[in-house]
């Protein structure tokens, strides 16, 4: 047994997870008329909701005892001071400095200097470019966190967008940067390359591609977000358009730094400021509220007690907001991405389940897709509900009609009608935005970075790596070559070189006949 699975606060989970096995949380209601205070939470205008799961008041007391014995408060103050968490590569992962006020210092310099200069050369530069008239679109290059979180603050925010129009090209299929690209003009079509490395290999194949697209204007609509200066230079970025990207940013945590540019070209740095300083009230209250009133804890303790306790291997997230239509995706990357390991920090193999599997969509379209599972299916299924109290849409009636699903599916998940082959008692958390500004925003996606860094931290897991990741990338890195000459395909398995082979001979017929 390893240390987490033979540990006090474990086995009693455990032995309490029985007791409540025939338990309803309809009628833990019934039992209690102050539950929903008793079990939600406040900060800013963000309410999350919690009662509507199976727990009790013993079931959040020994939850709150296993984050405490596994160290929760500790790991956070280690990440904040800048110590290297990220074990297996040797990095500290201070996203938080991004968005935050105090001096943090790794390797003995102080990054916040860094920090607020680059927030200041953005500034200037979304002045220079949304004060003109020159530049009326935007295309954004990037892949994984360089694309999703981006993507995602840019299509929240449309509401407050007042500058240029702002593309995103991700897929390294050809068709689909084309179709993005046709309506566009070269000379008035700012691109923007985000890549850490500036090596990543869908990236810089759909620059190339773009900086042929631009011609003789891509001398000045280059700009580039990279740790890797001379490599942006030498693709023909002006110096004064590079932004920098530090070794102790994750991908998946890069929209804080100057790789949310494409967002803050469409709704202006003012705005941009206010995202970060919602992401900074939620690192705050991350690090200084008591475990059981502290958001990010209590949201990763349900994941926990599900995921551990009760067999849940999936998770759905559901945003009643469609602005918010691309949460689940960039939830899965943050999640799986830093959750979905075998392997403890110290190496050694666990013996009980990490990562769960995210998934979701916004909630009004899912009700017609795939809710029926959540209802009748035979898993159980835990689900996030997300929404805005407040839209900005003049029609308020409609919103009206979403905010009466976002209500009745909860309560029907919870309830049921067991007379008519609905079982209820299925588990939800909501969460209420006053309204989905950027202040707001930040402390949504900000939550969610803290619970997923909470349940790493209970399971000992490095949230910080991708190890699989980059595997992928090597195999196909090394198959590249291959593909691109006639040799036959070098031995592997049989499936593998079975594939190349079809592969390469289907594009070595005429096109449009048959097989």
């Amino acid at each position: 047994m390893s240390p987490l699975t033979r540990s006090r606060a474990w086995r009693a989970l455990a032995a309490h997870r029985k007791k409540l096995a025939r338990t309803r949380i309809a009628d833990l209601f019934a039992r209690d008329a102050r539950r929903f205070e008793r079990f939600s939470l406040r900060l800013d205008g963000l309410l999350l909701d919690y009662s509507k799961n199976l727990l009790s008041a013993d079931t959040a007391r020994l939850l709150v005892a296993l984050a405490r014995e596994r160290g929760v408060a500790g790991a956070a103050r280690r990440m904040f001071e800048g110590r290297k968490v990220n074990a297996s590569e040797r990095r500290a992962a201070l996203h938080t400095a991004l968005r935050g006020e105090r001096p943090v210092k790794v390797d003995g310099a102080d990054v916040m200097p860094l920090v607020r200069e680059t927030l200041a050369r953005m500034r200037a530069f979304c002045n220079e470019v949304r004060g003109g008239s020159r530049v009326t679109d935007v295309v954004s290059l990037g892949i994984g966190g360089s694309h999703l979180g981006p993507a995602l603050v840019t299509q929240a925010l449309a509401p407050y967008a007042d500058g240029p129009r702002v593309h995103f090209a991700a897929s390294v299929d050809g068709a689909a940067l084309a179709r993005t690209l046709k309506p566009l003009d070269p000379a008035s079509t700012l691109v923007v390359v985000i890549s850490k490395t500036f090596t990543t290999v869908e990236t810089l194949s759909n620059a190339r591609a773009v900086r042929a697209w631009l011609g003789g204007a891509a001398a000045r609509n280059l700009a580039a977000v990279t740790a890797n200066t001379k490599l942006a230079l030498d693709f023909g970025v002006a110096r004064e358009r590079v932004f920098p990207f530090w070794d102790w940013v994750g991908g998946r945590y890069s929209l804080w730094s100057a790789a949310g540019l494409p967002a803050a070209l469409a709704v202006g740095m003012d705005r941009f400021d206010e995202l970060l300083r919602g992401a900074h009230a939620m690192d705050e209250h991350f690090r200084t509220a008591p475990p059981a009133r502290n958001l990010p804890v209590m949201l990763a303790l349900m994941g926990i007690w599900y995921n551990n306790f009760w067999g849940a291997a999936t998770h759905a997230v559901l945003p009643y907001n469609a602005s918010l239509a691309l949460l689940p995706a960039w939830l899965q990357q943050l999640d799986m991405e830093s959750s979905g390991k075998r392997a403890a920090a110290d190496g050694r193999t666990v013996d009980y389940d990490t990562g769960a599997v995210i998934w979701g969509a916004p909630g009004t379209e899912a009700q017609h897709s795939f809710f029926q599972l959540l209802h009748q299916g035979t898993r159980l299924i835990p689900a996030d509900f997300i929404a805005a109290c407040r839209s900005p849409a003049p029609n308020g009636g409609s919103h009206a009609i979403m905010m009466a699903n976002f209500f009745g599916q909860t309560a029907a998940l919870m309830n049921g009608a067991p007379d008519e082959g609905f079982p209820g008692n299925r588990p939800s958390n909501s969460i209420l935005l006053a309204e989905l500004t950027p202040y707001a925003l930040g402390m949504l996606l900000a939550l969610y970075e803290h619970k997923v860094f909470v349940q790493n931290a209970i399971w000992g897991v490095n949230p910080f790596d991708q190890p699989g990741v980059e595997l992928g990338k090597r195999l196909a890195t090394g198959l590249l070559p291959e593909l691109e000459s006639r040799a036959a395909a070098a031995s592997r398995d049989a499936s593998t070189d079975g594939l190349i082979t079809y592969y390469k001979n289907t594009l070595s017929q005429k096109p449009g006949g048959k097989p």
